[in-house]
């Protein structure tokens, strides 16, 4: 017979598998706008360049590669035809390719009444092809977790794949719809919570303890977005890519929602493992001492909180500070006054990234202790064990 905390993990496992099945079936309501759902993605192998037609201007260069390619997959395998790779003068859009490389690519076609069926119109390197990198990549973390952590890091891997499948299956589908934007990223962190939290403790106290800590910190994390974006008058606009978002036919999105939005979501994964510490830490405390009063758990789970505190808050400074190294690089070089720089609309939206998930952090360390001590002790249960 199985053990009542194998029972519990292994419910919470199943949910949780239900939910991943369910949300890789979700269609997304955008499969019909694929830009180039008239032609065929494929990978090639570059053969050949001729870079004849590639204009140098300093660190500049625009024109156009062409490229004999071969195709390696699709209704085009083994065909050998000439690509073309435009060049529009941005260091980080452009790439140039060599010989060997493989790329994927675009193919144009209309049906013709040849032999084949088809006559290739045109062929665009896109990019490099990486998928199959990226794949072995995500393959081996999932491997090392499994290997490493055992039962522990199915579940991880589980959680890690719920939370990837939300944000893209709901998450950024409700940001296209229209619908309000913080609303919608406080109620699939919500989800996520509940969701991974479950996966590391299976349905306990606590459970409730972390849910209840992690979701205190990320309310006052929303709540901070919000009054300070509006204090600050920052646009939704400094997010990367945001006008593009705007420019294909999305123009009634609120980019400043949606940045309101990305704060929450980005502190919750620091305030979640915050609260699972600290949670965890009152835990074996009351487990070694099963007589301690509830005042002495929570003294003891704000000793926790205090030494936690001291690093997890420069954790999202250090996380945010390294997607604008080369913004400061930028302003170093040119001399400009640390006044002008604190003042700039993208470094002020990163102080109330960093602010505002750290308030979340702040708050969330006392607030799970105090939970945690008030509820954990006195528990006449079988305490559930913790990943192992």
């Amino acid at each position: 017979m199985k053990r009542p905390e194998i029972q519990g993990t292994c419910f919470t496992v199943i949910v949780s598998t239900i939910f991943l099945i369910v949300l890789l079936l979700l269609p997304t309501g955008f499969e019909s706008a694929v830009q180039f759902k008239d032609a065929e993605k494929c990978k090639a192998l570059v053969m050949t360049v001729d870079n004849s037609r590639i204009i140098d201007t300093g660190l500049i260069r625009t024109g156009q590669q062409i490229c004999s390619v071969r195709f390696l997959d699709g209704k085009f395998k083994g065909k050998i035809c000439e690509g073309w790779n435009m060049l529009g003068g941005s260091l980080a859009q452009d790439k140039l390719f060599c010989a060997g490389d493989k790329a994927q690519v675009i193919v144009h076609y209309e049906e013709s009444s040849d032999k084949e069926g088809f006559e290739i119109l045109s062929v665009n390197l896109i990019d490099y092809y990486r998928l199959k990198g990226e794949w072995i990549l995500a393959a081996a973390f999932a491997v090392f977790l499994v290997v490493f952590a055992g039962w522990t890091g199915i579940r991880s891997v589980l959680s890690f794949a719920i939370t990837v499948l939300a944000l893209w299956k709901l998450l950024i589908p409700f940001y296209l719809k229209g619908w309000n934007p913080i609303f919608c990223g406080f109620l699939i962190t919500v989800f996520l919570t509940n969701i991974i939290l479950a996966l590391v403790y299976g349905f306990d106290r606590r459970l409730l303890a972390s849910v209840f800590g992690s979701l205190s910190g990320i309310l006052v994390a929303a709540i901070l977005s919000v009054i300070c974006t509006a204090q600050f008058k920052i646009h939704g606009a400094v997010m990367a890519y945001s006008e593009s978002v705007l420019y294909s036919g999305y123009e009634y999105l609120n980019l400043t929602e949606i940045f309101m939005s990305s704060i929450l979501i980005g502190a919750s994964g620091s305030i979640m493992d915050l609260s699972v510490d600290i949670t965890s830490a009152v835990n074996e405390v009351v487990k070694k001492c099963p007589e301690i009063s509830k005042i002495d758990a929570v003294k003891s789970g704000l000793a926790v909180a205090r030494a936690a505190m001291g690093t997890m808050t420069t954790t999202l400074l250090l996380a945010y500070s390294g997607s604008c190294i080369s913004l400061l690089m930028a302003f170093m070089a040119q001399g400009t006054p640390i006044y002008n720089i604190l003042n700039n609309n993208q470094v002020s939206a990163e102080i109330i990234n960093t602010i505002a998930g750290s308030f979340g952090l702040a708050s969330t360390a006392p607030l799970t202790a105090l939970i945690a001590g008030l509820i954990l002790p006195g528990n006449t249960k079988r305490q559930k064990k913790d990943w192992n």
